[in-house]
């Protein structure tokens, strides 16, 4: 009996404790350059999944058309560029941050996957919207309207596709004329007629 009240002491108080003397003594590993918690990738991705899993909108409320990729390139140009870089230009801070941001217009490895092309656009949506916590991805929900939100999403979708000229030409960086501004409609989750 005495054994299983040690072992009940030494779990309930002495290991919090020794957690805590290491968090309070600058010991953790905050630093972009310091090595991560073993497993520290995966139990944030699982989380974050099962997350995203839960709350994305299967069904996007805008068409995959030239107009919202000119229109999702222009705000990627002016919101996501400085960090996930441009067509032929790398971010230089992108590859710094911990995690890195990943380049979103540059294939991965050897296959024709560019970018976040990948995931579904609701899962690029959530991500945009939303943020994500200690990565330095911000929430767009009080900068971008809902459109505005689902045209960068589409875009980024469709990055391992041919895009209109005019979509290119701003995602490599040459000047474009003035885009007018999507009106903030609200968007309620349910898709229209």
């Amino acid at each position: 009996m005495g054994r299983f009240l040690l072992g009940i002491i030494i779990g309930v108080i002495l290991v919090p404790a020794g957690v805590l003397a290491w968090l309070h003594y600058g010991n953790v590993p905050v630093a972009v350059t310091d090595t991560a918690f073993p497993q520290e990738h995966e139990i944030t991705h699982a989380a974050m999944h099962a997350r995203i899993d839960k709350e994305m909108i299967k069904t996007p409320p805008v068409q995959a058309d030239e107009a919202t990729f000119v229109a999702g390139a222009q705000i990627y140009h002016d919101q996501c560029a400085s960090c996930h870089g441009l067509h032929s230009k790398p971010s230089s801070f992108g590859p710094h941050m911990f995690p890195d941001a990943p380049p979103l217009w540059e294939k991965e490895g050897n296959g024709p996957v560019v970018g976040v092309s990948d995931d579904p656009p609701g899962e690029t949506y959530w991500k945009v919207k939303n943020g994500i916590r200690l990565t330095g991805m911000p929430s767009y929900k009080d900068v971008l309207s809902d459109t505005q939100m689902w045209q960068v999403s589409l875009l980024l979708a469709n990055a391992d596709k041919p895009l209109p000229p005019a979509a290119v030409d701003i995602l490599n960086g040459v000047t474009a004329p003035p885009v007018t501004p999507t009106p903030n409609i609200p968007f309620d989750g349910k898709k229209t007629p």
